[in-house]
């Protein structure tokens, strides 16, 4: 006889169930269940485990059709001839070789369209996870990074819109410009300049507003003649012609020493300007070269290498369903003998 109250079809039991009992992200609990290698063995594990107990079936059809991780990172910087990057690519490499996993290295050239075929390359790669460095690109760009769906991280972010949807690791520019400009200003010197860059909007107004709050905190007016920005078609030669061409000029208005948007810059003013004798000048990065040029360079210090390292870490934190949080790293000056004191009359 037939039974005339049926009991119910039992709903099958979903991913988006299993993480909810878990307390994690649905892609935590489908990379656990496809033993995904970057998943702590304790968590992997225990969603199993939950995944057993709740009874879950996987879906043949939808489990031959999921994207199974490629242990691949895409990692865009803005060139891989700056110095500044070198060691950020030798402190994600050391972090990404001791967890198994590739690097897809892309250069941008600062140019934010090539930003987003980047993206898109690693998107057709299939890439785990994307670490971007001095990203420049706005909307369009951090829209595409939502839609490729996996974890990003920002290094040294450039975009003058606030990427608060993506993690990141940066330094405080504004923390290193005052150190720079407060250097300078215990040599005793007051016309100090500030030569900044245009393709590094973020950064460069942030380094600007710290050496204007310096010379604010000693009594020292800020001086329009003294501020000069390299423009882009300057700028497409390259950080070291930037100095060239702007720091004679600054120079020339009065300046007795020069804060540069970064060392390259710094650089350029030393291969037209007598330094210290005609100006001091410091520079920001404490990149290798800061060290073997003549005079060697007083300089801002990034943590570079241990950025890159973190960065990666973060990574692979959210790969494993971990909270993460941004890090802003403090500057530290380096005085080395291309400053002086003031000693004109």
């Amino acid at each position: 006889m037939t039974d005339p109250h049926p009991p119910a079809p039992t709903r099958r039991v979903s991913i988006e169930d299993i993480a909810r009992a878990g307390g994690v992200s649905h892609s935590t609990v489908s990379r656990a269940l496809r033993d995904y290698p970057l998943i702590s063995a304790a968590t992997r594990e225990r969603l199993q485990a939950l995944a057993r107990e709740m009874g879950y079936t996987p879906n043949a059809v939808a489990q031959s059709l999921q994207r199974r991780h490629t242990g691949t990172i895409g990692l865009v910087v803005t060139s891989i001839s700056d110095p500044f990057f070198v060691d950020v690519i030798e402190g994600v490499e050391e972090v990404a070789r001791s967890a198994g996993l590739s690097i897809f290295l892309n250069s941008s050239h600062n140019d934010p369209a090539q930003e987003i075929a980047v993206i898109e390359n690693f998107h057709r790669r299939r890439v785990d996870g994307v670490v971007a460095a001095a990203a420049r690109s706005g909307d369009r760009y951090a829209a595409r990074l939502q839609r490729i769906n996996v974890p990003v991280i920002l290094i040294n972010d450039q975009a003058a819109a606030d990427r608060h949807l993506f993690h990141s690791v940066a330094v405080d520019d504004q923390a290193g410009a005052m150190l720079a400009a407060g250097h300078l200003l215990e040599l005793g010197h007051r016309r100090i300049a500030y030569l900044g860059v245009s393709n590094r909007p973020k950064s460069n107004d942030r380094r600007l507003a710290g050496y204007r709050a310096a010379l604010a905190s000693a009594g020292v007016p800020v001086c329009d003649e003294l501020i000069a920005i390299a423009p882009e078609e300057l700028m497409a030669a390259g950080d070291v012609a930037a100095g060239q061409a702007l720091g004679p000029r600054l120079r020339d208005a009065g300046a007795t020493a020069i804060c540069c948007h970064n060392d390259m810059v710094a650089v350029g003013v030393g291969l037209t300007c007598a330094v210290p004798g005609d100006v001091s000048v410091v520079g920001f990065d404490d990149n290798a070269i800061a060290r073997y040029v003549t005079p060697p360079l007083t300089t801002i210090a990034q943590p570079k290498r241990e950025m890159g390292r973190l960065a990666i870490e973060m990574l692979l934190a959210l790969l494993d369903g971990r909270a993460v949080e941004s890090r802003v790293f403090q500057p530290t000056l380096r005085v080395r003998a291309s400053t002086a004191a003031y000693s004109r009359g």
